[in-house]
């Protein structure tokens, strides 16, 4: 099959509907809600970031998802190339993890990412949809500023402005842009830092957040899921925080719940001044 099989994204949640028996190459995080939405483009196989890996291995649950599904994945180590950037995953990105399917056709962990895609053509794609998955979004706290946990940064809405987002998303600009940083000018936002990695990709988010004047953070991917909001709300410890966040009382170390707390405490009081 021709290497035009092979489709590439930076992100997945942006995937168009004519890839179906493709090779998708996708800079996203290798969690289940990725693997989600390329099983049910029907792929032929799938190539992630493993963001990390990370607590309860969140980073590379596309593996076993698509397993399931008879179909081969792999995740590129995060130290290799950067999260959000598909054509550094391609350009210098390496294997860190395969599945049953994706071995079958004699990918290897070490190897470079696109040697990988190339042996997945030889796959077949699915025959059948995924099970359904949502993901979601939910109030963590009510008030004149709320806090708001969404799964994916995609989820984001645009009366999130002016107010708190607690996401499971990784914390990397798309292919460096800062305007894919985030939608709307919240007061606050939270990313995984995917394990920070290479170029300090995992965290390049912040200084975009602050350049607009938003409160931003990561949570450290060995303290929460990725790709599970309440799992940074209910373990998420703060790896990162940019100027915007320090200025607002916010500290590394401190939990998601504190942070909030401290930035909705911050913006009262501007409001009186």
């Amino acid at each position: 099959m021709a290497e035009d099989a092979i489709a590439t994204l930076d992100s997945v949640t942006k995937l168009p509907p004519d890839h179906a028996g493709k090779v998708l190459v996708a800079a996203s995080h290798g969690g289940v809600y990725a693997a989600y939405l390329a099983a049910a483009a029907r792929v032929r196989g799938l190539v992630l970031s493993d963001a990390g890996i990370g607590r309860d291995e969140a980073g590379i649950g596309c593996l076993a998802y698509m397993d399931a599904l008879g179909t081969p994945a792999a995740t590129v180590s995060h130290v290799t190339a950067r999260i959000g950037d598909v054509a550094d995953l391609l350009a210098r990105g390496r294997i860190s993890r395969i599945n049953e399917r994706a071995r079958a056709l004699g990918c290897a962990a070490g190897e470079p990412c696109r040697d990988a895609a190339r042996k997945m053509l030889a796959g077949t794609p699915p025959t059948r949809d995924p099970p359904p998955y949502a993901e979601s979004r939910f109030l963590f706290l009510d008030g004149p500023v709320q806090v708001w946990g969404i799964d994916s940064n995609s989820l984001v809405r645009p009366e999130d402005a002016g107010h708190i987002v607690v996401t499971g998303s990784h914390g990397a600009l798309l292919a460096g842009k800062p305007e894919t940083a985030i939608r709307v000018d919240a007061l606050a936002a939270i990313y995984n830092d995917a394990g920070i990695g290479i170029d300090k990709a995992g965290i390049s988010r912040l200084p975009a957040l602050d350049a607009r004047g938003i409160a931003g953070a990561t949570v450290a991917a060995a303290s929460a899921r990725i790709g599970d909001a309440r799992s940074a709300w209910e373990t998420g410890i703060l790896s990162a925080i940019n100027g915007s966040a320090e200025r607002r009382g916010a500290r590394v170390g401190m939990t998601v719940p504190e942070f909030a707390e401290t930035v909705r405490r911050s913006a009262g009081r501007r409001s009186i001044r």
